[in-house]
């Protein structure tokens, strides 16, 4: 994977940070992406640079259209070439369905699938250049765990199950371009103290009885499998969602 250049949206923490640092000892380039928080991501650039890789960062509401477009006009200016788009960028929305308002399935939407659909379509020129072009997105265990011991998240849930379906749409799209796009799944995975979208303590040690491996998942756990999809290893696979939950959709 060496010589690659990356977009990676919400790197500033959690899975984004550990993707970036994950693949900064390989690629070239990468384009950090977060909302609002300069300082968290100003911190990550500075480890994708000490671990060998350039590293431009921009801010912006992906809910925008904009963004996205920015940001892979970002990668041409600074690299002159994109090889691989990682939607990381995550909309959760921790409301009930009683508290939550078509404002807020409005919001989840445009985060997480009119984003996805804008920065991808942006960057298809670029990918369809590239050796190996890769998309990979993150979705959600909440598009695909409904039981009633686990937390539901009403306002959210179906705009990360419409992700599933729009890494299938254009991964048939794409597949004569000779891009893949894969979606990785995550389970509960650990926060950072403080995250807006972190769930308590408490819930998260009732979600640990309730996964079959015993244990919280890790940013790095799934770095890893982003890491894997992103590989020419993975040329053979597209259209595909990859759980990484510890087996909580057993």
């Amino acid at each position: 994977m060496s010589g690659r250049i990356a977009v990676v949206t919400g790197a500033s923490s959690g899975i984004g940070a550990a993707t970036a640092l994950r693949i900064a000892k390989n690629f070239e380039g990468l384009v950090l992406h977060a909302r609002k928080s300069v300082e968290s991501l100003e911190n990550i650039a500075a480890k994708v640079r000490s671990e060998g890789a350039k590293a431009v960062t921009v801010l912006g509401d992906l809910t925008d259209a904009a963004t996205g477009e920015r940001l892979v006009r970002t990668a041409s200016e600074a690299f002159g070439r994109l090889d691989c788009v990682i939607a990381n960028a995550g909309f959760p929305i921790l409301k009930s369905f009683d508290q939550g308002t078509l404002a807020d399935l409005e919001y989840g939407f445009r985060g997480n699938v009119f984003s996805f659909f804008s920065i991808t379509r942006a960057a298809a020129p670029l990918l369809a250049k590239s050796a190996a072009g890769r998309v990979v997105a993150v979705g959600s265990f909440t598009a695909s765990v409904f039981r009633t011991d686990v937390r539901q998240f009403p306002m959210s849930a179906a705009s990360k199950g419409a992700l599933e379906t729009a890494v299938r749409s254009l991964a048939m799209y794409l597949a004569p371009k000779g891009v893949t796009v894969n979606c990785v799944v995550p389970g509960f995975i650990q926060k950072e103290a403080g995250a807006e979208d972190s769930v308590t303590d408490d819930e998260l040690a009732e979600s640990r009885a309730r996964i079959p491996l015993g244990r919280i998942g890790q940013p790095e756990d799934v770095a890893a499998a982003i890491e894997f999809l992103l590989s020419t290893d993975a040329g053979y696979i597209t259209g595909q969602s990859l759980h990484v939950s510890g087996g909580l959709r057993i």
